[in-house]
């Protein structure tokens, strides 16, 4: 229905340039059957050079800012539960299994501690190839590595598996890690 109502504002533009989607907001009133008064619904329709259709977001709200207002602040939202949810897959710091709520506080506050960890690698040292991993991608590929340190006469060798990280890549986070040493080591 909400599909029907939007239709006349679905008329694909005369031009659209390569990189620069066409990007148009909507709002009207709108009732289901099983609401008791109408709400507001929000449009947010999109054409990028070479799609057929457009890429349509549809959210009925109460609240009052203009239409493209609505769709940033919901945009935000949206990006701050991925957030919640790369925590809790990611860190699984929704493990509070202790019997006592002391226990519990401790175990979160470790696992924030660690997600912000991540974060902060994430952020600061890793290579541009990585930069867009999420945080269980860094722990499968990088912390959970298989290693073997060997002892030599006047050296040690760390000997890691080069499945998910190339040695180059591990040498720029080693090489990125020591510059944000505060005292040279």
């Amino acid at each position: 229905m909400l599909e029907r109502l939007i239709e006349p504002h679905l008329k694909r533009p005369e031009k659209l340039e390569s990189g620069q989607p066409v990007v148009t907001y909507h709002d009207f009133a709108y009732q289901a059957g099983t609401w008791d008064r109408p709400r507001r619904v929000v449009s947010k329709i999109e054409w990028h050079a070479g799609e057929l259709f457009p890429r349509v977001g549809l959210m009925v709200t109460n609240r009052t800012d203009p239409a493209q207002g609505v769709v940033r602040f919901y945009n935000g939202r949206g990006t701050c539960e991925q957030w919640i949810k790369e925590g809790k897959h990611a860190v699984e710091w929704m493990r509070l299994s202790c019997h006592a709520f002391e226990r519990n506080a401790v175990r979160l506050a470790l696992f924030v501690l660690a997600y912000n960890l991540g974060n902060s690698l994430r952020r600061l040292v890793l290579p541009k190839e990585m930069a867009r991993w999420s945080l269980t991608s860094l722990r499968e590929r990088l912390v959970k590595i298989g290693a073997r340190l060997t002892r030599h006469a006047r050296r040690l060798v760390l000997q890691m598996a080069e499945v998910a990280i190339t040695r180059d890549l591990f040498a720029q986070i080693l090489s990125r890690i020591r510059l944000l040493s505060p005292v040279p080591t």
